[in-house]
């Protein structure tokens, strides 16, 4: 299984799939080695192809490639693993369907006993957040930097912080204990997709140093 630690690029919704590739390529060259393709906007079809070739491109930059909320086409591409909102099933169900050597992500917002929960049922990393105001979830619950004090004597998995996080304010994440940093806005958006991924490997090298 890939280390879950690090820069966590998860896709923004592109009507482009092309332009939607090139971008993924870019966060892959400058580091990132765990993305989540999570579209909610596109047809099925595109979908599938869309997911086919994320996972020809992660393949190549030997990254891991995560399916959001969608066992199925995890398993049509053989995708490195699926991650699991709050409402998209049953944890349990979906570590019986996935098998035990790929990756299951849950989000638990704000709440640390669903944690607790998520982690028993088989999960593998878990999601806390809106950690800052988000604008691809304005109105998400904020979870707080003491949920990922709590999950480093709690909990003996990783942990992922999302919502509103920018290079700017990533670092407080990382020294709280977050293993993860899922990012779409402040990478993607990016005038330079590469140098901005390669400047959040960096973050985390700094805390280990």
């Amino acid at each position: 299984m890939h280390k879950l630690r690090g820069l966590y690029a998860i896709t923004p919704e592109q009507p482009d799939g092309a332009g939607l590739l090139r971008d993924v390529e870019a966060a892959l060259a400058g580091g990132c080695r765990i993305v989540q393709y999570r579209d909610k906007i596109s047809a099925m079809p595109e979908q599938v192809a869309r997911a086919h070739a994320l996972r020809a491109l992660t393949r190549r930059f030997d990254a891991c490639l995560l399916i959001n909320d969608d066992l199925a086409l995890t398993r049509l591409v053989d995708a490195d693993g699926t991650h699991l909102g709050s409402d998209d099933g049953n944890l349990a169900a979906a570590r019986a369907i996935l098998g035990p050597e790929k990756i299951l992500g849950a989000s638990c917002y704000a709440d640390f006993s669903a944690a607790q929960s998520a982690a028993a049922a088989g999960a593998d990393y878990i999601a806390f957040g809106a950690v800052y105001p988000s604008p691809t979830k304005p109105l998400a619950a904020r979870a707080t930097v003491d949920l990922f004090l709590q999950a480093k004597t709690a909990l003996t998995v990783p942990t992922c912080a999302i919502g509103g996080i920018t290079l700017a304010n990533a670092a407080p994440l990382i020294a709280a204990g977050a293993d993860l940093l899922a990012v779409i806005t402040d990478l993607f958006n990016a005038p330079d997709i590469a140098a901005r991924a390669a400047a959040y490997q960096r973050l985390f090298e700094e805390a280990q140093s």
